[in-house]
């Protein structure tokens, strides 16, 4: 499995400069719900510090983690996709500091600027990829047999 893309590392210099010129530095206390899946999506963040664990509602009890985000982790990407809600719920796990982007903003910077768009759009699509790709492997393990090879 690849290493997990950083979303601000990722961009050149120049295009990463003027995303950051949309962040504004945010913090959730621990245990804090920073959305529920459903909720309009109008904003995403890069992880500064701590954790954040992404979730599925399973029933009205109960959710299940999906993944768990750290520092330079994008979290949140349904606001590039219609119909711009979030797929899944997030909390923080332990204090969070991040930056904030505001969806609307952001698309704006990327119509000026179409090669800074293409390259956030590629570096969301690269980080998906990723993620699907931990998702099917956590999926298959319970099913692959260990110590057995096939004939």
């Amino acid at each position: 499995m690849t290493k997990a893309i950083k979303l601000l590392t990722a961009l050149p210099p120049p295009q990463r400069h003027r995303l950051m010129a949309l962040a504004r530095e945010v913090a959730f206390p621990e245990d804090t719900r920073i959305f529920e899946a459903g909720a309009v999506a109008d904003r995403f963040w890069v992880v500064r510090s701590g954790a954040v664990s992404l979730d599925q509602r399973v029933n009205d009890l109960r959710r299940v983690t999906v993944a768990t985000l750290g520092a330079g982790d994008l979290l949140g990407w349904s606001w590039l996709f219609p119909p711009h809600r979030w797929d899944f719920g997030a909390e923080a796990f332990s204090p969070v500091r991040a930056y904030e982007f505001d969806a609307a903003a952001v698309l704006r910077l990327c119509e000026e600027d179409p090669a800074l768009g293409l390259t956030l759009v590629r570096c969301v699509a690269e980080v998906l990829a990723h993620r699907l790709e931990a998702t099917r492997i956590r999926l298959m393990e319970p099913h692959t047999t260990r110590g057995h090879h096939a004939l």
